[in-house]
Parts: C-alpha cells; sequence; structure tokens
C-alpha cells in the first residue's frame, strides 16, 4: 500500500513538473512573438539627399544639371534660354559639364529688351553660342580652380578663373553658390551674364 501512495506521489509530481515546464516555453514564445511585433511596427524615415541649396530648392546628385536647375526659383530665365536655343537634351546627356549658371538678376542686368530679343526664334544660333559660352566639358568643382586658369567652354572661347581672398571669379562674374553637384556634372552659380566675342 505505501508502494501504491510513493508510486501514485511520483507522478503526479512529474505531472506537475511537465505542466510548469509547458507553461513557461508558452509564455517565453509569447513574449518573443510580442517583441518581433513591437520591432515590425517600427515606421521606416527615409533620410533627405544632400544638395546644395539654389533658389529655394535642393539640387542633388541624383538629378542632372536641367532637372535641378528647373527646380530653382532664381534660374527661370535660364532654364526658358536652354529650352529656346534647344539645348536641353545636351545638357541632359552623360557629360560630365561644369556648368556657370547666371540668375535672373544677372539676365535683368543686362539691357533693356535684350534677353527677349535673344529667346525669339531667329536668333537660336547667337543663345546657343552665349550659352555655351557658359558650360565647360568635365567636372571641374571649386577646390579645382585655381587663379589665373584658363577654362575652354564648349562654344570654343576661354574663361579666365579670377581667385582672390577666396572669392572666384569667372570673366569677373562672382560665383556666389559652387559645387551643385548633379548626376551628370557640376554647377556654379554666377552674378552676371557671360558674353562671348560674337
Amino acid at each position: 500500500m505505501k508502494r501504491t501512495i510513493i508510486a501514485s506521489a511520483v507522478v503526479c509530481a512529474m505531472m506537475l513538473t511537465a505542466c510548469n515546464n509547458q507553461k513557461d516555453e508558452s509564455m517565453s514564445t509569447t513574449a518573443t512573438t510580442v517583441t518581433a511585433d513591437t520591432t515590425m511596427t517600427k515606421p521606416m524615415v527615409a533620410e533627405p539627399e544632400a544638395g546644395v541649396m539654389v533658389g529655394g530648392a535642393n539640387m542633388v546628385a541624383s538629378k542632372n544639371i536641367v532637372e535641378n536647375a528647373m527646380n530653382s526659383a532664381d534660374h527661370t530665365t535660364l532654364v526658358a534660354a536652354v529650352k529656346q536655343a534647344g539645348l536641353v537634351e545636351t545638357l541632359s546627356g552623360t557629360g560630365p559639364f561644369t556648368v556657370f549658371a547666371p540668375t535672373n538678376e544677372a539676365f535683368d542686368a543686362l539691357p533693356k529688351g535684350t534677353v527677349d530679343n535673344l529667346l525669339k526664334p531667329e536668333n537660336m544660333k547667337k543663345l546657343q553660342t552665349i550659352l555655351t559660352y557658359h558650360v565647360v566639358p568635365g567636372m571641374i568643382k571649386a577646390a579645382d580652380l585655381k587663379d589665373g586658369q584658363k577654362l575652354k567652354t564648349v562654344q570654343g572661347e576661354d574663361l579666365k578663373v579670377s581667385i582672390k581672398d577666396g572669392v572666384v571669379m569667372i570673366n569677373g562674374a562672382t560665383v556666389t553658390i559652387a559645387d551643385a553637384v548633379s548626376s551628370n556634372g557640376v554647377t556654379h552659380i554666377i552674378n552676371k551674364v557671360l558674353m562671348p566675342k560674337m
């Protein structure tokens, strides 16, 4: 009889231990599931692309020179001129190009009627000559420019670089914002329209 009671007690103890183990495993699984669910619900926030602010727009390396210029409120005249001259496809191409981009204020400083006259269909060649005088083959960043350096433009003539007290000038036009990098080159903002010999 005693042996039967002892055997029953051992069986009960074993069953309780087994139940407790199952309970612990169940709780552990539940806890793991909750942790996994919490991790899954964290929102992923994309980092903004680094760039250079020009005319209220962020000029970024994932866009080409024309796409970046089109977003700048300070370059609406230049963009209109590039479109009229039929240079959008060229400046959207592989490149690389270095563009010295005059602002709207720079175009406004030209003699009255100059811009309107240049935008006429019959003056397309003249407009192309002026615009390609602002473009140099290759990617030339501000750090690559040296005082007295000459840059051969797409138009064919040279631009002269002068640097004084850290201020970079191109044919007398001041570079106001440098190194706006695009997917196919780099843009430097200037405060004057550059005029080739015509």
